[in-house]
Formats: C-alpha cells, sequence, structure tokens
C-alpha cells in the first residue's frame, strides 16, 4: 500500500506536466484561429472600405445634383416680378409721402412691393399702417426680410429721423450703404448686382425680393441658396424667398444654411439658453467675437490669429473665409492644407472653395486629406462615419474637440 501510495504521488508531476502542455496546445491553436479570424476580418474591412468609397464618391455626386436641381427650382418657379425704375421723380414722391404721416409711410413700403402680404390691399394696408404707427420700436417686426431690432441698435440715429425703420432704410438708409438684416450682405450684394441697381435706382432689398431670390443670388456669403434649398423639403418658391424661409422656419427644423454651418455643432458652444432665433444670426451678430467655431474644421480664433488684417477690420472670419479668404489660400484651421489639396485635387479653382470641396465629395477622391492621415485607414478603422455623412478628416475634428 505505501508503495503504491508513493508510485501515485511521482505520477501526479508528470500527468500535471502532460495537461499543462495539452492546454498550451489548446491556446496556441485558439490564438492561430483568433489571429486567423482577425485577418480575415481585416481583409473583409479592406474589401468593404474599397467597395464603399465609390458609393461614397456616387452619394457626394448625387447630392450634388441635388442641389443644383433645388436651386433650378427655385429660379424656376419663384416669382419673377419686374424691377421698377426709382426714379428722381420717384424719389421726390416718396418724400412727400412722408408728410401723410403713418399712411403715407405705408404707402412708400408698399410702393417698394417688398412686404410679405396677403393679397387683400386693404388688409395689407392696415398690417403696414398698423406697423408704421408703432415707430421706432424694436419689438415691431415688419413682414419683410428687414431685422428692425437689429436695424435700430446698428444705426442709433434711426430713431431721430421720425420714420419707420424699414421707411428709414427705403428711402436714405440704402442709399448710405446700410443693411436690412444682418443676414444680407448690402456691399458683396451690390457688388454682384451694381449695373442693375444703378440702372433701377432701388435699394438691395427690394431687388432681392423682385428679382435677386428668383435668380438664385445668395443674399450672404454665409447662406448658400443650393445647400439650403437641398434640406427644405416644403419650400415654396411661389411664396417667399430661401432666406425669409430659414428665418420663418428653417432654422427651428435644424437645417443649415451654408456647409460651413453646422447648427448642431454650433448650439453644442453654447448653453441651450444663450441662443434665441437662427442660430447663424447669432453668429454673425454676437458668436464669432465670442471665439464660437461654426463647424468642426473652422476656428474662428485661429484664423483671426493668422490673419491680423481680418481682425483689425472686425470682420467675422468665416464670412471673410468664404468670400476671400480661400481664394487668397489663407487656412480654415490648423488640420487643412489648402494648397496641397489643390494641388493633388486639380482643376480649376475659379469658383471652387477648397474645404467645402472637400467637405462635398472631394475627401474620398484623395489617398490623403493631410500627410500620414490616409482616407481609406481612417474608414476602415470608423466604418461609421459613412452612415454619419461625416468626412474623416471632420470626423477626427469633432472627437479632438468634444
Amino acid at each position: 500500500m505505501a508503495n503504491e501510495a508513493k508510485r501515485k504521488a511521482a505520477a501526479i508531476p508528470t500527468d500535471l506536466a502532460a495537461k499543462v502542455g495539452r492546454l498550451g496546445d489548446r491556446v496556441i491553436g485558439a490564438r492561430r484561429v483568433a489571429h486567423e479570424a482577425l485577418v480575415r476580418e481585416a481583409a473583409t474591412r479592406s474589401e468593404l472600405t474599397l467597395a464603399l468609397i465609390p458609393a461614397l464618391v456616387r452619394e457626394a455626386d448625387a447630392r450634388a445634383q441635388l442641389r443644383a436641381m433645388a436651386a433650378k427650382r427655385n429660379m424656376e418657379a419663384a416669382r419673377n416680378l419686374p424691377l421698377r425704375r426709382r426714379t428722381r421723380f420717384s424719389r421726390r414722391f416718396d418724400e412727400l409721402l412722408t408728410r401723410f404721416k403713418a399712411r403715407g409711410q405705408a404707402r412708400i413700403i408698399l410702393r417698394a412691393g417688398v412686404w410679405h402680404g396677403s393679397g387683400d390691399p386693404e388688409a395689407d394696408l392696415k398690417a403696414v399702417t398698423d406697423y408704421v404707427e408703432r415707430g421706432a420700436d424694436p419689438a415691431a417686426q415688419p413682414a419683410v426680410l428687414f431685422d428692425q431690432a437689429w436695424y435700430l441698435e446698428t444705426y442709433p440715429d434711426v430713431t431721430a429721423s421720425g420714420l419707420a425703420p424699414l421707411v428709414h432704410y427705403l428711402l436714405r438708409g440704402a442709399d448710405e450703404g446700410r443693411g436690412p438684416h444682418p443676414l444680407f450682405d448690402v456691399g458683396r450684394y451690390v457688388a454682384l448686382n451694381g449695373e442693375a441697381l444703378a440702372a433701377s435706382g432701388i435699394s438691395p432689398l427690394e431687388h432681392y425680393h423682385r428679382l435677386g431670390a428668383a435668380c438664385g443670388r445668395d443674399p450672404h456669403p454665409l447662406f448658400e441658396v443650393g445647400h439650403y434649398l437641398a434640406q427644405a423639403a416644403d419650400y415654396a418658391p411661389q411664396i417667399e424667398d430661401p432666406l425669409s424661409h430659414y428665418l420663418r422656419i428653417g432654422w427651428t427644423r435644424g437645417l443649415s444654411p451654408h456647409p460651413l454651418f453646422d447648427p448642431a455643432w454650433y448650439r453644442r458652444r453654447l448653453a441651450e439658453d444663450e441662443v434665441e432665433g437662427p442660430p447663424l444670426v447669432h453668429y454673425l451678430t454676437r458668436g464669432w467675437k465670442l471665439g464660437l467655431s461654426p463647424h468642426p474644421l473652422f476656428d474662428p480664433t485661429w484664423y483671426l490669429a493668422r490673419n491680423p488684417d481680418v481682425a483689425e477690420a472686425q470682420t467675422d472670419p468665416l464670412s471673410h473665409y468664404v468670400a476671400i479668404g480661400a481664394r487668397e489660400l489663407r487656412e480654415p484651421t490648423l488640420w487643412f492644407d489648402s494648397g496641397r489639396y489643390k494641388l493633388l485635387r486639380g482643376g480649376d479653382w475659379t469658383d471652387r472653395n477648397p474645404l467645402i470641396d472637400y467637405l462635398q465629395g472631394g475627401a474620398w477622391a484623395l489617398a490623403e486629406a493631410r500627410p500620414g492621415f490616409a482616407t481609406a485607414a481612417y474608414l476602415c478603422a470608423n466604418p461609421e462615419i459613412a452612415l454619419e455623412g461625416l468626412t474623416p478628416l471632420e470626423h477626427w475634428a469633432r472627437r479632438s474637440q468634444e
């Protein structure tokens, strides 16, 4: 018995070693299977990525066609009102109408044709007269593409004129280069429509209302008609212009007015109770001065620091970049190299913005968005960006700043 017990005790290490060996072989086998699975998964991901990129290119092309079709539909269906000629006699007649108090000033507004009326002449006359009678009341918002509170704040001398702010703009403000709304860039609009404005003598606002909107003219560098209308399925060109639609309801639905203005991203930069009304208006009147970013790939603070002439001019950086800066190869952010991108992408850049081109499909045409940032590899590692409609650089910038 004692010998048997010794024999069994001596055999335990041998059996244990054998079991350990067998377990080790299983672990090695399991690792081999796992490695083979990972290799197969990586190969499958690579194959799917290579197939996904052409699909993303086709999607970008389809979106470009949608923007073009939306802009074309607006031009075909919008009301194209004839331009009136505001002669010296017309101007004197308008000045004469101001002597007839509220009713006379109301006639000036109706003659300009900018009021979004009901179609009933008597009802519209009453509505316009009621507005005029409120005088320089910041809360009296007329049914026009005209921000009364902003106009009074921007031009404080208007209150002493004795005219309703909209009448002041139509009679004098437009000739003095004053703007009717923060989303109406008068200087840019005049530069693009100077010949027609000079020939007719009407205000830029009246030109936009009668003809500019129907022709698809952008009223501001940060309001791109085709981009906006591609999102606004319920827009009716016969009723209002695209900008008025955005100000009335589009912004409440989170629609983006420009490829470089992401309203959801912008709102996250602020507390919820700090934004009342359209976020783009907030950005143009306050947000850029606070250094708030309108898009993950545009850094206003960085842009102003790199371009002291823009900071000195007190110009909002995104508008400057869209209107001028991109053509001058000024960079929108540390993470984008415009010169390199344009060189690799090729083509005519006369009317193309490199960053917008990247966001609207150019991302998928380049192997690297920036040196060392491989498009296919990033998409392979983050396939969810295809469903989210994000480009690799944009996705990376979002994660870096949140």
